[in-house]
């Protein structure tokens, strides 16, 4: 990774009297930053930001967010050209290489997912030892860190042939798996995957598809699938991105640091969103309750808030939202489902969202992760599954930041600091001592 941040000037930092000239970083879109890594070493001082939400922890050429335009860009491309454009495995390939294939390139690394899509025959076992009403994040957070066993050439981070084979695999294996725990959790047989169907057919295929019958792929829904894998790819330097980023640094296998990624994803406030959003849906029961809902939203006492409105980074629409809302009147006219309460109460919620001046106000437009809940039901996905859907999408992002942090020569292991705010030195006393 080249690093090509420009200066753009210079801050001062007045302590105690002294100033301290720190750097201004100018990147290619985004605003300045102020760079303050030698800061503790000249001044004795370093900064506080809780969640990180001011401070960059590095430079990256893959993800750009303009939350307050509603921007999103992969490798420079609006992901609404990509998501109606392209296909995953093309984006895939954009977010791992930096560019968009040519057909020649596209066909081999399309052919080279595929042919890594199967699963080591022991990893079936794995699945024996959990119980069946193991939430899915459990089951797939265990089995992606288990690919670490079959795969130990890949620790060797330092080779760019296995770094590259190991990002193939997860692209490729992670379906498979998705589908597998899927599978079990309902008691179906297992699946394997088919070469002649695309990455998303095939997935739909592994998860629906039974022996007493032939599975017949809707184009429509494998397209909203398709579609999903892109809107879910990447996002910059979320939690979980982060925290691949933080477990990879200290040289962990590329499996175990996204297996880390797939823990933190499964939080509530991260990956879970989705889920949660299909949860309050399923409290609100019915169209009739909906101003009840609302007036508690409203309500400053209340700490109920309505899952599936509004983001930490847009305050704008979620250009994510706006291609989910499109595949997913797309999927219920398919499907012929948009008379079922819980979809009722989302397109009136939507509606409300839309032309409340109070949604309008504060910005509560509706989600990706409102339309995505909607979409991920409708297809026969139980909301335990949706996090899952999610992580699969977004381990190409993953293995492309890891990737990105391994080649950029300035990274080092990740160390947080804190301010210490416990006891000051104590002296011991012996048990049979104190009072």
């Amino acid at each position: 990774m080249i690093n090509k941040t420009k200066p753009a000037g210079t801050a001062k930092l007045e302590i105690n009297g002294t100033t301290y000239d720190l750097p201004i970083l100018s990147g290619s879109l985004g605003p300045d930053v102020i760079d303050v890594k030698k800061l503790y070493g000249q001044a004795g001082v370093f900064t506080l930001d809780p969640g990180f939400t001011s401070t960059a922890s590095c430079e990256s050429q893959i993800t750009f967010i303009d939350g307050d335009e509603g921007i999103l860009l992969h490798r420079g491309y609006p992901i609404d050209e990509l998501a109606d454009q392209s296909g995953y495995l093309e984006v895939c390939y954009l977010l791992l290489n930096g560019k968009l294939p040519t057909q020649t390139e596209f066909k081999s690394f399309a052919k080279e997912v595929t042919q890594h899509t199967l699963l080591h025959t022991q990893m079936d076992r794995f699945f024996d030892g959990f119980r069946r009403d193991s939430h899915p994040m459990a089951m797939l957070t265990g089995t992606v860190g288990a690919l670490s066993a079959f795969y130990p050439s890949s620790m060797d981070s330092s080779d760019p042939e296995e770094r590259r084979l190991a990002s193939i695999r997860l692209i490729a294996k992670m379906p498979t798996l998705a589908a597998r725990i899927y599978k079990y959790a309902v008691g179906q047989p297992f699946v394997n995957p088919r070469n002649d169907l695309s990455y998303a057919e095939n997935f739909l295929r592994m998860c629906f598809s039974v022996p007493a019958e032939e599975y017949k792929i809707s184009p429509t829904l494998a397209k909203a699938m398709d579609r999903f894998f892109i809107l879910h790819a990447d996002h910059e330097q979320n939690a979980s991105t982060s925290t691949v980023r933080l477990a990879g640094s200290s040289g962990a296998h590329p499996y175990a640091a996204i297996a880390a990624g797939v823990a933190s994803l499964w939080g509530p406030s991260h990956g879970g969103a989705n889920e949660a959003c299909l949860n309050m849906l399923q409290e609100i029961g019915s169209v009739d309750r909906i101003p009840e809902f609302i007036a508690r939203a409203k309500d400053k006492d209340d700490p109920f808030r309505l899952m599936g409105f509004g983001h930490r980074v847009y305050k704008n629409y979620d250009p994510r939202a706006k291609v989910m809302q499109q595949t997913a009147h797309e999927v219920l006219d398919e499907l012929g489902v948009r008379d079922t309460p819980i979809l009722k109460v989302a397109m009136e919620l939507e509606k409300i969202a839309l032309e409340d001046d109070y949604f309008i106000e504060k910005k509560l437009y509706p989600n990706v992760d409102f339309y995505s809940g909607i979409i991920l039901d409708a297809m026969g996905f139980p909301t335990e599954m949706f996090t899952v859907l999610f992580a699969l999408a977004r381990t190409v992002g993953w293995v492309s930041q890891l990737n990105e942090m391994i080649e950029d020569p300035t990274q080092r292991i990740g160390r947080p600091r804190q301010i210490y705010t416990g006891e000051a030195k104590r002296s011991f006393v012996p048990v049979n001592q104190r009072g």
